[in-house]
């Protein structure tokens, strides 16, 4: 019997017994940074359909319109994680 592939088959194993837990917070934080990229990766396919096809302009007025809504509540997110971070340096320790 091999030692390194016994090894191999164990650590593989418990590795995901030392995996963190992701908390509720935490995957709704990722599932937003997902949906955000997937928004992104459809509009700009809509695009280039758009582009080199001459696809439905409507399809993609309406593509950039979701794409805008996106970045905008990406950047205001982000504006508040800002705000609570240099409120968080203001407090006295």
């Amino acid at each position: 019997m091999d030692v390194n592939a016994l090894v191999a088959q164990s650590y593989a194993a418990s590795r995901s017994a030392t995996l963190p837990e992701q908390s509720g917070a935490t995957q709704t934080l990722f599932s937003a940074a997902e949906s955000f990229a997937a928004t992104l990766q459809k509009s700009e396919a809509t695009a280039m359909q758009s582009m080199t096809s001459g696809a439905d302009p409507h399809a993609l007025v309406t593509a950039l319109a979701q794409t805008e809504l996106a970045v905008q509540t990406a950047v205001t997110v982000r504006d508040r994680v800002v705000e609570a971070y240099q409120e968080i340096l203001r407090m006295p320790v």
